[in-house]
């Protein structure tokens, strides 16, 4: 039942966000070049990785200097770019992972390889479930980059706290998950915090 869900939603608005999509890609394209998409290898259910979509918000290889994101202050972030992080925007071409079954709409947050390494056996059972868009974590969490941009070691306390308490917060989700309701009340609460 997820998964059809999960199918005709995506399909549903990709379709009706394309005029969005493509307007967006053109922004990105205009201000600094191609790609437009960010591709980036991230670890799915049963730790199957794949590789997740987003539109590019920093400089072409800006990677190359860290994976996290440290907010308003990080110079690799285009104009354009900041934009669409704010909005949370930048993520809406991971509708066409859905669509391919590599994510779901409400799920995990996919992880880069290099952090799953670091979990420990309890925390690999969100691997357990198909990784998705938005999940509690990510509305608790969704100003992780002005946080992380506070740290006087973002990548330290990114390992020690924020990981472990988005980790925490999935795997209780997962428990206590009664059905297609209760993704379809993570997904309100997330347009809620982002129109907000």
């Amino acid at each position: 039942m997820k998964r059809l869900v999960d199918l005709l939603l995506s399909a549903l608005l990709l379709l009706v966000f394309s005029p969005i999509l493509l307007l967006l890609g053109a922004a990105v394209w205009m201000e600094s070049g191609r790609p437009v998409f960010f591709k980036q290898i991230r670890v799915g259910k049963g730790e199957k990785e794949f590789t997740l979509l987003k539109f590019r918000s920093m400089y072409v290889n800006a990677e190359a200097r860290g994976q996290l994101t440290l907010g308003d202050r990080d110079p690799r972030v285009t104009r354009v770019g900041y934009f669409l992080r704010k909005s949370k925007l930048d993520e809406l071409p991971q509708l066409i992972n859905v669509f391919r079954g590599d994510m779901s709409l409400v799920g995990p947050r996919p992880e880069v390889p290099k952090y799953v390494a670091l979990y420990n056996e309890e925390q690999r059972k969100v691997l357990n479930v198909k990784p998705g868009i938005t999940d509690m974590a990510s509305i608790e969490y969704m100003d992780e980059a002005e946080i992380l941009a506070q740290a006087e070691d973002p990548e330290k306390k990114y390992i020690e706290e924020v990981m472990p308490h988005k980790l925490s917060i999935n795997l209780s989700y997962q428990k206590r998950r009664r059905g297609v309701l209760s993704d379809l009340k993570v997904l309100m609460l997330t347009a809620l915090k982002i129109f907000r």
